[in-house]
């Protein structure tokens, strides 16, 4: 087999391959026998038709094809490994000549990796925050405990924004009542706007027993995007009595017995979460760091395999429906073209951090170990709140075991990389990432995905 190939720019290749018949030959004979068990002609036994028969029957130049097109995989991977290819996708094949019996050429166009040049990996910087809990970050999180053990009271006067009302409604569309769309004591927190457009304004100024009448246009459901007319009617008002902050409270929401303890106990929980906070800013900022330092051309097939993952991860989650995709997007705040254009540079500043890190795994020699991919799988399993072996049976079943492995490597290469980097807080003092940690390396187990 002889070939060559011509780069098409700095990331696509055409391979040139021309094969002696000989090398076809294996395939040949095997596309003879699968024929002859799947034709039948009298006088021959199943599996017993002479080649020259099947020429008759269905041709050679069929026989010939099937041939070239089981071959080809084998010829175009040989091709690939002997010019040291890395391919990204599958190749465009065009098979330019066939000779019966004397040769078969044929052209492989793909994607490749780019070539990337990266910096001294050994010396990188990295500032993180300061881990500063504040007394405000304190009472932010004892007003927070105050809402969870608030206790609701009735009151006689008209709704007000933050009230908690139980409502009834109705839902028509012209003189039909929608399926679904009608509710009794529903419990409903005035200007939280999750519910139906036009509800808040509707039941502002509402007391006990009124009802109001507004035009809509439905969520969800059979009737999503039709404009119907919605019957509220107000069944209580309630307002959420906060309790005080005092030791009894402090007896009320935790194990402890008085507020200085109870304060004491959320700050030290704090500074705990500012730390691993640190640990996960010291990864972003490195990988960003690392990524302006390197320029190079990304593979058009592997950004559009990034786009078209995504937009499918978001048109999947609403159903497949355009008036949900179109409600989705205006809940944003953008148009389609805005999302698109959103969607394009975040596949793109995601290609371009998986290629990264690929590098330096290279460099370095970076494998995950068996041990490493079970721990990944338990993690991940959990996560999917599934048992292990199911998950990794669900990996393999897809097909997605080779991607689990690369998004392993990639993480354990960035861990690595942050394991030797010189990390320090706003202020310049050192930050030590294995004492946050436990002697784990920041985000080594935990799906990799450049935003």
């Amino acid at each position: 087999m002889k070939s060559t190939v011509e780069n098409l720019s700095p990331t696509r290749v055409r391979l040139a391959v021309e094969v002696p018949f000989d090398d076809l030959k294996p395939n040949l004979e095997h596309a003879y026998k699968e024929l002859a068990q799947q034709i039948r002609v009298p006088g021959f036994r199943p599996g017993k038709v002479p080649a020259r028969v099947i020429d008759q029957r269905v041709g050679r130049g069929a026989v010939l094809q099937e041939a070239v097109n089981a071959a080809l995989p084998r010829l175009y991977g040989e091709a690939a490994r002997e010019h040291d290819i890395r391919p990204l996708g599958q190749p465009d094949i065009d098979v330019t000549q066939l000779d019966d019996g004397q040769s078969l050429s044929f052209t492989a166009e793909v994607d490749v990796r780019p070539e990337i040049t990266l910096p001294e990996l050994d010396a990188i910087a990295v500032t993180v925050d300061d881990a500063v809990v504040t007394d405000e970050d304190v009472e932010e999180q004892v007003n927070e405990l105050r809402d969870r053990f608030g206790t609701l009271k009735g009151v006689d006067r008209p709704a007000e924004t933050g009230d908690y009302l139980s409502i009834d409604l109705v839902a028509r569309v012209g003189d039909e009542e929608v399926e679904g769309g009608s509710a009794k004591g529903l419990s409903y927190v005035v200007g939280s706007n999750d519910l139906v457009d036009g509800l808040d304004d509707a039941i502002t100024g509402k007391s006990t027993g009124e009802s109001a009448t507004f035009p809509t246009q439905l969520r969800q459901g059979d009737h999503a995007g039709d404009e119907a007319e919605v019957t509220v009617t107000v069944k209580s008002v309630k307002v959420k009595e906060l309790p005080e902050v005092d030791d009894e409270f402090a007896q009320l929401a935790s194990e402890f017995d008085t507020v200085d303890e109870l304060r004491a106990d959320l700050r030290e929980r704090l500074a705990r979460v500012k730390v691993m906070e640190q640990g996960a800013q010291a990864r972003d900022n490195l990988l960003e760091q690392l990524i302006a330092q390197v320029e190079f051309p990304l593979p058009e097939s592997a950004v559009k395999a990034e786009v078209d993952s995504r937009e499918h991860d978001v048109v999947h989650t609403l159903g497949h429906d355009d008036a949900l995709f179109a409600r989705y997007l205006e809940a944003q705040g953008t148009t389609a073209e805005q999302f698109r254009a959103e969607l394009q540079e975040s596949a793109e500043k995601a290609v371009r951090a998986q290629f990264v890190l690929d590098a330096v795994a290279d460099k370095v020699g970076t494998e995950p170990s068996e041990a490493e991919l079970t721990e990944y799988l338990i993690r991940q399993a959990r996560q999917y709140q599934m048992s292990p072996q199911e998950f990794a049976n669900q990996i393999v079943q897809a097909g997605n075991l080779p991607l689990l492995m690369a998004d392993l490597r990639r993480n354990k290469a960035l861990a690595d990389l942050l394991e030797k980097a010189t990390v320090s807080d706003a202020s310049g003092n050192p930050v030590d990432l294995k004492a946050i940690l436990g002697g784990d390396q920041p985000a080594a187990d935990e799906p990799f995905d450049e935003d």
